[in-house]
């Protein structure tokens, strides 16, 4: 195979994940991330140290690169829009533009034909008192823009929660605010597109967080053949009306009668699918290069069940533990210093 280019927008762990599958399959990698010694550098090619939108940059880029994609939906879209003017873009910089902002994207999915939980845009405080009301005082008000991990967010559980400054309080930029929902679960399906437009689902994940992050992902999930063939064609759906090319997340509550309320989409390789690696012939990562390269689709077929932990902060502190259980695949970020919130690696357990 003649050895290509490929262009990783963001230097995290995921950029780091995608350079390692890509080196399997001979491809060399490009980075473009602001930090130095960012954890993709270690293992990519090569990398350009510069903002994102830096127009230099991207002319370097798309200049040695035969394709360009990312590891998070935070690029600006400009830039993305700018670069595949040069060189192909994958996925598109539309889905970008629909994932970076929640109330375009709730429009999007809705638009598709798949219920998400009730919302009303908020510009202002008495938007946001009026929304309230509307929702009898409860709901998740979060900002349209840039929030991940649980930032970004404000929960209102009862009329008892004052809504008095509220809108100040996140910053006096555009908000939604979410009703919400009764559920019995949270899953996520990892689905892939290829350039041909063929389309590989991973099996549905049950996904437990804690303080807005994601805590392990567990397969099988607890839920019917019935839900899992409905996360699929919501996420066929989804890729297809996007023309997308790669890898997606789309997280999903599952209701107790079956049913699914779509929550948000994150158009990259996700933390959800991290049990790939361990679970699967071929990963997430894998799958998001051989998709952007216009290489075929690998079959997503599970061949153990898993459970997926991720390490944050001091959980790194656990390390030694998690190397001395069998079956148990570790990954490391790469990153020196364990912060609070901070994930430090993964690991999956397969169980027999």
């Amino acid at each position: 195979m003649t050895e290509k280019t490929i262009g990783i927008i963001g230097g995290g762990q995921l950029g780091r994940m995608l350079a390692m599958a890509a080196a399997r399959l001979n491809f060399r990698t490009l980075i473009l991330e602001p930090q130095v010694d960012c954890p993709a550098a270690h293992v990519a090619s090569e990398q350009i140290v510069a903002a994102y939108d830096d127009p230099a940059a991207l002319a370097e880029l798309a200049r040695r690169c035969d394709v360009v994609t990312y590891e998070f939906e935070n690029v600006p879209v400009h830039a993305a829009e700018k670069l595949a003017a040069d060189v192909d873009v994958y996925p598109p910089p539309k889905a970008l533009e629909m994932a970076q902002d929640r109330l375009t994207e709730k429009r999007f999915i809705n638009g598709c034909g798949i219920p998400t939980a009730r919302f009303h845009a908020i510009d202002s405080q008495a938007d946001l008192e009026a929304a309230l009301a509307d929702f009898g005082g409860q709901g998740v008000l979060k900002t349209r823009r840039l929030g991940y991990d649980g930032k970004g967010q404000r929960v209102y559980r009862s009329t008892a929660d004052s809504p008095e400054g509220g809108y100040a309080a996140l910053g006096g930029v555009p908000l939604i605010l979410e009703s919400f929902v009764s559920f019995d679960r949270e899953i996520s399906i990892i689905a892939a597109r290829g350039f041909d437009g063929a389309v590989a689902c991973y099996d549905p994940a049950e996904n437990v967080h804690r303080d807005g992050i994601l805590h392990t992902s567990t397969l099988p999930a607890g839920i019917s053949e019935q839900t899992a063939v409905a996360a699929r064609e919501a996420a066929d759906r989804i890729l297809t009306a996007l023309g997308y090319v790669g890898v997606i997340g789309i997280e999903f509550f599952a209701l107790s009668d079956g049913s699914l309320i779509a929550n948000e989409m994150a158009p990259r390789v996700h933390n959800s699918g991290h049990w790939t690696e361990a679970a699967c012939v071929i990963s997430q990562f894998e799958q998001h290069i051989r998709a952007v390269a216009g290489l075929p689709l690998g079959n997503p077929q599970r061949h153990s069940a898993c459970v997926m932990t991720n390490l944050i902060g001091d959980d790194i502190l656990a390390l030694p533990e998690w190397l001395s259980l069998d079956d148990t695949l570790v990954h490391l970020y790469g990153k020196s210093e364990a912060r609070p919130g901070r994930k430090m690696g993964h690991v999956t357990q397969l169980l027999r």
